[in-house]
């Protein structure tokens, strides 16, 4: 008779099957046999997001956990439109121009327009929910290339948003006009629907981000064939970024976010007095300061089944909580790793202290902080020498988060925006808060991405005068939920803040 390991065994080897088959990790009940099912549920390796619907998830997971649910969002939202509209189906215009601007935030309700749609909300998990509206698309539709969702053209979406997106989401609407080569696309929708209020709509809005040539095209073609437009301004609020024509939504996007959150942070950070350093005697503090700075990323990969696993399982030797030694020697290597990582951190700081402009030294030396901080790991044979080849060519989350870092290619836009901001930032404490925020933001590697936005923050505290900031442990909830806040909602007010209170104590 099958032992209950080996029975579960099973049951993994069928939902690996599964997995196979469809490459994702979406499962829904005709998947998989009603035994298989609930064994797999009852052991913490499937989570039941709606009648019918399942994720796969981690048995360790704490209760509460939202992280497989966010690595999994898109990914359902695409295989529940799929099955219950065929193809027949797109986000809103609104999301559709979210994720052209390369918002990565899971929203709390996914809207699905379809001819096919009961208008009904479904309930999901964490307080998300999904809207399908019974209407025509009426527009050809887009398949987007990282999640395969059916989106509205880029150009339809301008078009067809409600104009409260321009004011609710400013960053998302000026980062997609940005991306708009030239006015042909816009101009053939307007004059085949004859759409007048948004034709001025748009050329306010081309007008607001410094692009006339299209406004003034899309103006004057509609007035010269009968059209009456009236030019009218979506935004509240002013613009500061000088238009450019980019490819990449994100390198706008950090510009935009840099722009809107540069005026909080110097509002609601402690000025300093201009302080000069002997450097012998900054980097004997620095020495007695390293030990309490570290603490490991947050980090993960979504969750799939291996033959290893299903081995241990049937074997009866799988054990969800950590291998004792394993972790032991992690911490070992991690401490060792800091340690030679905050040695280079030290050099750059004498540069810096020496004169040199700091962003361009961490803009240098950050892969070096990197290589230093993992190179005990790879020595042990804990991780591959690959591994510290540049940035990450995998697609990672960050636990618990609404926010989904940036995919690879994207870090690769990214990073370079980055320190271009540090290098041309004047104020100090703008570099700190700004640099550390965006760095984690992009997630550019696959581990050690808050060990190295701390190492930034301070290097560039210590430029404006600061003194090397340490964020407790005991602190780590409250600094979490604000770069949370942050990433999420676009307001660094709280995560300046939390600095701050650290700055004066």
């Amino acid at each position: 008779m099958a032992t209950i390991q080996e029975k579960l065994a099973d049951s993994l080897q069928e939902l690996q099957r599964v997995q196979q088959g469809n490459n994702h990790t979406i499962i829904k009940s005709s998947d998989l046999s009603r035994t298989h099912l609930v064994r797999l549920v009852d052991n913490g390796f499937l989570q039941e997001v709606m009648k019918g619907w399942y994720i796969v998830s981690r048995p360790d997971s704490a209760p509460g956990d939202t992280t497989n649910w966010y690595t999994s969002y898109w990914q359902f939202i695409r295989e529940y439109a799929n099955s219950r509209f065929d193809n027949d189906w797109c986000l809103t215009a609104e999301q559709s121009l979210a994720l052209y601007s390369g918002n990565t935030i899971v929203p709390t309700q996914a809207i699905i327009r379809s001819p096919k749609g009961t208008n009904n909300i479904r309930t999901l998990l964490y307080g998300t929910s999904l809207l399908d509206i019974k209407t025509s698309i009426g527009t050809p539709i887009i398949k987007e290339t990282q999640f395969g969702l059916n989106l509205y053209s880029l150009q339809e979406a301008l078009i067809e948003c409600s104009p409260d997106f321009f004011r609710l989401d400013s960053i998302s609407a000026r980062t997609c006009l940005s991306l708009i080569p030239d006015a042909s696309d816009i101009l053939r929708i307007l004059l085949e629907k004859g759409q007048t209020t948004k034709a001025g709509r748009l050329v306010g809005a081309f007008r607001n981000i410094g692009n006339s040539a299209i406004a003034d095209e899309i103006l004057n073609t509609m007035n010269s064939v009968g059209y009456v437009v009236r030019e009218e301004d979506p935004f509240t609020d002013s613009s500061f970024i000088i238009y450019t024509r980019i490819t990449s939504p994100y390198a706008m996007r950090l510009k935009l976010m840099w722009n809107a959150m540069r005026e909080v942070v110097i509002a609601n950070f402690p000025k300093i007095r201009n302080v000069s350093f002997d450097i012998t005697t900054y980097m004997k503090h620095l020495d007695e300061q390293y030990k309490l700075d570290a603490y490991h990323s947050l980090s993960i990969e979504g969750y799939r089944v291996t033959d290893n696993l299903i081995e241990k399982v049937r074997s009866g030797s799988w054990e969800p909580e950590k291998n004792v030694s394993d972790l032991e020697q992690k911490n070992a290597m991690a401490a060792r790793g800091y340690w030679q990582a905050f040695q280079a951190v030290k050099d750059s700081i004498v540069k810096i202290i020496e004169g040199a402009n700091a962003g361009e030294i961490v803009d240098a030396d950050h892969r070096t902080w990197y290589r230093e901080l993992f190179a005990p790991s790879v020595i042990a044979g804990l991780l591959k020498p690959t591994d510290l080849a540049g940035y990450r060519t995998q697609q990672v989350y960050i636990r618990g988060s609404m926010h989904t870092p940036l995919n690879p290619e994207a870090v690769r836009d990214a990073i370079p925006v980055l320190f271009d901001l540090l290098k041309n930032e004047p104020e100090a404490c703008v570099r700190a808060v700004l640099g550390h925020f965006f760095f984690v933001y992009i997630h550019p590697y696959m581990d050690g991405n808050g060990r190295i936005g701390r190492f930034l923050m301070n290097t560039q505290l210590i430029s404006g005068g600061y003194d090397w900031t340490i964020i407790p442990v005991e602190k780590r909830k409250a600094y979490m939920t604000a770069l949370e806040k942050a990433s999420v909602q676009g307001d660094i007010t709280d995560f300046t803040l939390f600095i701050s209170t650290l700055i004066h104590s």
